[in-house]
């Protein structure tokens, strides 16, 4: 509003001069008081008429130059906006690329068994994956019963097949129950799943018999005689290993060396234990 005010006062004041310098061309003599009144009137009108011009200039110039401002501030948004999603996209396939590598490491691991890689497309609503589904089924020869690997330990077994998924319980759901033994001395024991103490990061270990010798440390894996799981694969890692107050037998707990929050992708062994004399999971 002020700026289209201005613009008026420059005009009226610009004929108005134009006027005046007219009036003061004319060499009469009679005209000379007039031309010097002009001058007098005429040379403060000038000034004002210069410093209205000044400032429509300087209004001018401030609007070309935030409108360069704007037009600059645009344009690097818009290039922190394509930075960031590649920024973003470069991480997500760093984090993949890490998790592919550490599935392979297991692969190589476990070489002795055949295995097909899955990606995880659903689990349960609650915190934890203790039941979820993947993107293999029959069709790419899983079915019921084969054991699932992942983040460098057993995750659990295949409980439903479908011809392009598959169900499977993880090894922290509270119905499972998976025959175990230490590494070191093959002493046995039961590694038994508990969402209320996987809370915590940890499982149940039991029915460790007088005189074994699993301790602190001790890694664990599936048992040689388990009914349902293949023979060596890591479960975790033996803690807090106590006598019971029966004194026969001694129990503790278990750290999983697989991680249940964040479950993406898995290996499922596709061989399946035939035979057993125990009665896990």
């Amino acid at each position: 509003m002020g700026s289209k005010y201005n613009r008026y006062v420059l005009v009226i004041l610009t004929v108005f001069c134009v006027v005046l310098i007219g009036v003061t061309s004319f060499t009469d003599d009679w005209l000379t008081p007039l031309r010097t009144g002009v001058g007098y009137v005429l040379i403060p009108i000038q000034s004002g008429v210069n410093r209205v011009g000044v400032m429509i200039y300087e209004e001018l110039t401030d609007y070309t130059k935030l409108k360069t401002a704007l037009d600059e501030n645009r344009r690097l948004q818009n290039e922190i906006d394509r930075l960031t999603e590649e920024n973003n996209r470069l991480s997500a396939e760093q984090f993949e690329l890490q998790r592919l590598r550490e599935l392979y490491d297991l692969d190589q691991e476990y070489m002795q068994y055949e295995k097909t890689a899955a990606r995880v497309i659903a689990n349960d609503s609650g915190d934890w994956f203790q039941v979820f589904r993947v993107d293999k089924g029959s069709a790419d020869g899983i079915s019921v019963g084969n054991n699932v690997i992942a983040g460098g330990g057993l995750v659990g077994i295949v409980t439903d097949v479908g011809a392009h998924y598959a169900t499977i319980r993880s090894i922290i759901d509270d119905s499972s129950r998976v025959g175990a033994m230490a590494l070191q001395s093959g002493d046995t024991c039961i590694v038994g799943g508990d969402l209320t103490l996987y809370v915590e990061g940890r499982l149940r270990i039991t029915n460790i018999q007088t005189g074994s010798d699993i301790k602190d440390g001790d890694r664990i894996v599936t048992s040689n005689i388990s009914s349902k799981f293949l023979p060596g694969i890591l479960i975790g890692y033996a803690t807090d290993i106590t006598l019971d107050s029966n004194q026969l037998t001694s129990s503790g707990y278990l750290i999983p060396a697989a991680q249940f929050h964040n479950l993406q992708e898995v290996l499922i062994i596709t061989e399946v234990k035939e035979d057993g004399s125990d009665s896990d999971d």
